[in-house]
């Protein structure tokens, strides 16, 4: 009778094969799910639908100029607090949270550097830091290192990601930058020394209006959003429905504010040979 007593089957668990974090990141163009090893191979662009990744000031930097040769300026140049702002968060505060998540001083990188072994002056700004606006330390480090590239004659390139333009933290301080570094840029270019600006998700408000829309060549990586108001605060102003794709690279194009769009992949090459061109 035993027998009888025996199950009908036997219940066999199965542990759960864990998946490491970390190894997978979902593309915010096309949702799909991509191995991170390959998207850093590939310049953090997604290979299915070509959505452009965020890269980090120093990883720009090491995607576009030679290996080991980037010497940088100004590297230990920290904000101020001028005003003594407070809001929900102090601006201390703020400085201190984004040097501590970004591992960033400030929110632009500069420095000299060899484009396939021609001398350039490059300055990348990085919105992960305050939305990669400008500061009084941000203005004040690209105005120095156009001045030296103007000093040694030296090409420029600026590379800029800033959702935040004039920083609001700093008041008049931050909108003073504007000018600074327009009245740089014009000793570069009487110098006739050439100036190419590379324009990155999202480049908008002060930094728009000021350097990054000075460029002798002006570059923009595909579907950026470029402008000086956003178009949710246009529609509200105008009360009208803005055309598709309005302030994205491709709409800019066709209307002559940008020279050219350049997937990632491929800006160092078109960098190198705008540089003999206009060397």
């Amino acid at each position: 009778m035993a027998i009888f007593g025996k199950p009908k089957y036997t219940i066999v668990r199965l542990k759960k094969k864990e998946i490491p974090e970390g190894l997978w990141t979902k593309c915010e163009g096309c949702s799909e799910a991509l191995y991170n090893k390959t998207l850093e191979e590939n310049l953090k662009v997604c290979p299915k639908c070509g959505y452009h990744f965020l890269l980090g000031s120093y990883e720009r930097i090491n995607t576009l100029l030679d290996k080991d040769t980037f010497q940088e300026f100004d590297k230990d140049m920290l904000p101020a607090d001028p005003l003594d702002f407070k809001g929900p968060k102090t601006y201390k505060e703020k400085i201190s949270q984004d040097q501590q998540a970004t591992g960033l001083k400030e929110a632009v990188a500069t420095g000299e550097g060899l484009l396939d072994n021609q001398r350039t002056v490059i300055c990348v700004t990085d919105s992960r830091f305050i939305m990669g606006s400008m500061g009084s330390v941000v203005g004040e480090k690209i105005t120095r290192a156009i001045e030296t590239a103007t000093k040694e004659g030296l090409p420029v390139i600026i590379v800029s990601g800033s959702g935040g333009g004039a920083r609001m933290y700093e008041g008049m301080y931050s909108l003073m930058q504007m000018a600074k570094t327009s009245a740089a840029l014009h000793y570069h270019h009487k110098a006739k020394l050439p100036y190419i600006s590379v324009l990155t998700n999202p480049t908008m408000a002060g930094v728009m209006a000021s350097f990054a829309g000075l460029g002798d060549v002006i570059i923009a990586e595909p579907k950026a959003l470029i402008g000086f108001t956003g178009p949710r605060v246009i529609e509200q102003t105008i009360r009208q429905k803005l055309p598709a794709g309005f302030q994205r690279s491709e709409f800019l194009l066709e209307h002559g504010l940008i020279d050219m769009i350049v997937n990632r992949k491929n800006l160092k090459n078109t960098l190198s040979q705008l540089l003999d061109y206009l060397g």
